[in-house]
C-alpha cells in the first residue's frame, strides 16, 4: 500500500491509469464534456494572446518600429506600419510548435533557423518566439492536466508540480549565468556555441534511445543536473533546451507523456523570464519588431490544443520510442547546419 500511496503524489499515475481504464486509441479519443468546457478559458485567453499581437504587429510605440530585414524589403513595408499574416510561417511554425508539446522538444531549436534563413532579423524571430513560448509552454502545460497527460497538484504537492519548479528556477539562473559567461566574459565564438550543443544532443539522443525499452527507476536528484544543463543551452544557444530536459526526465525514471507536460509547463516559465529580460532590453533603446507575432500564435493556437489531445490518444509505449528518435532527428538536423563551419576550420 506504501509504494501505490507513493505514487499517487507523484502526478504521473494518471496517464497509466488512463490507459488501463481506456485501453483503445478511440476510447482515449472521446473526452468528458467538462474537460472541453474547462477548455474554452483556454481559448480565450489564446484569443487575447492573438488580439495583442494583431496590435503589437501594427507598431503601435517607438520600440516596434519596422526593421529593415530582407523580407521586409521585399514587401517594401520600410517606413510604414503594414502587417499581414505568413501562412508559410504558420505551418511552419505549428508544426515544430505541434512536436514541441507532443514531444517535449523542436520549437525553437528547428524554427529560429528557418526564419532567419527566410529574410527575417533576428529581432523579429527570437523576442518573439520567446514570447510564443512563454504562453504556449504553460497553456500547453494545463491542457495536458486537462487531458490527463499529468496531474498538477499543490496541496499537498506532488512530484510533477516539483518538478516544474525545480527545472524552471534551475533554468533560470542557468540562463542567466550562461549569458553573462559566454557572451560577456569568456567572449566564445558562435561556432563553439553550437558545437557544444550540437554534440550534447547527439549524446542526449543516444542514450535515450539505448533506454527507450527499459522502464527506469525515478531518480530526482538526476534532474537538477538536465534542468542546469538545459538552461545553459538556451542562454548560450536559444535552443537545446527541450531536449535536454524531457530526455533528461526520461533518463532520471519519470514516465514520458508526464515529462512531456512538465517539459512544455518549465519552458513557459523559463521564456517567461527571457521575455523579461527583452522587455528590460527594450526600455535601454532595443527596437523589437512584432511583425511576425500574429503568425506565430496563431501557428501556436493549433498546436496548443491538438498536440496534448494526440500525446493523451496514442500509447506510452508509443511516446517512448518516438521522442528519442525525434532528439536524434534534431540532432541530426543540428549538426546538418554546423558541417559547414566545422569542414571550414578543418581545411584551415
Amino acid at each position: 500500500m506504501e509504494n501505490v500511496s507513493a505514487e499517487k503524489k507523484a502526478g504521473w499515475e494518471v496517464a497509466r491509469e488512463l490507459e488501463k481504464k481506456k485501453p483503445t486509441m478511440g476510447e482515449r479519443a472521446v473526452i468528458e464534456s467538462s474537460k472541453w468546457k474547462n477548455m474554452l478559458w483556454y481559448a480565450v485567453a489564446l484569443v487575447v494572446l492573438f488580439a495583442g499581437a494583431a496590435w503589437l504587429a501594427g507598431n503601435p510605440f517607438e520600440f516596434t518600429q519596422r526593421l529593415p530585414s530582407a523580407f521586409v524589403k521585399a514587401k517594401g513595408w520600410m517606413g510604414g506600419n503594414e502587417w499581414q499574416i505568413v501562412w508559410w510561417v504558420v505551418i511552419v511554425a505549428a508544426l515544430f510548435e505541434f512536436m514541441d508539446s507532443a514531444g517535449g522538444m523542436g520549437y525553437g531549436t528547428a524554427l529560429t533557423p528557418l526564419l532567419l534563413m527566410g529574410g527575417f532579423d533576428p529581432k523579429q524571430v527570437v523576442p518573439l518566439i520567446m514570447i510564443t513560448e512563454a504562453f504556449t509552454g504553460i497553456i500547453s502545460g494545463l491542457i495536458h492536466g486537462e487531458f490527463e497527460n499529468v496531474e498538477w497538484k499543490f496541496k499537498p504537492m506532488n512530484e510533477t508540480t516539483k518538478l516544474v519548479l525545480m527545472v524552471a528556477i534551475t533554468g533560470m539562473a542557468a540562463s542567466a549565468l550562461s549569458i553573462t559567461a559566454v557572451y560577456k566574459i569568456l567572449q566564445l565564438h558562435k561556432f563553439w556555441v553550437k558545437l557544444y550543443v550540437t554534440v550534447l544532443l547527439i549524446v542526449m539522443g543516444v542514450c535515450s534511445l539505448l533506454t527507450a525499452k527499459t522502464y527506469l527507476n525515478y531518480r530526482p536528484g538526476f534532474m537538477w543536473l538536465f534542468a542546469f544543463v538545459g538552461g545553459f543551452n538556451k542562454g548560450v544557444g536559444g535552443g537545446g533546451y527541450g531536449p535536454v530536459i524531457t530526455v533528461g526526465g526520461l533518463l532520471a525514471g519519470v514516465p514520458v507523456k508526464s515529462m512531456v507536460a512538465v517539459t512544455s509547463m518549465a519552458e513557459g516559465f523559463t521564456s517567461l523570464f527571457a521575455v523579461i529580460t527583452w522587455a528590460a532590453l527594450i526600455t535601454s533603446g532595443v527596437v523589437v519588431d512584432y511583425l511576425l507575432l500574429p503568425s506565430l500564435v496563431l501557428a501556436t493556437v493549433i498546436a496548443a490544443v491538438g498536440a496534448p489531445y494526440v500525446t493523451r490518444i496514442l500509447p506510452e509505449k508509443f511516446w517512448k520510442v518516438t521522442v528519442p528518435v525525434y532528439c536524434c532527428l534534431l540532432a541530426a538536423y543540428s549538426f546538418y547546419k554546423i558541417w559547414p563551419d566545422i569542414q571550414k576550420r578543418l581545411l584551415s
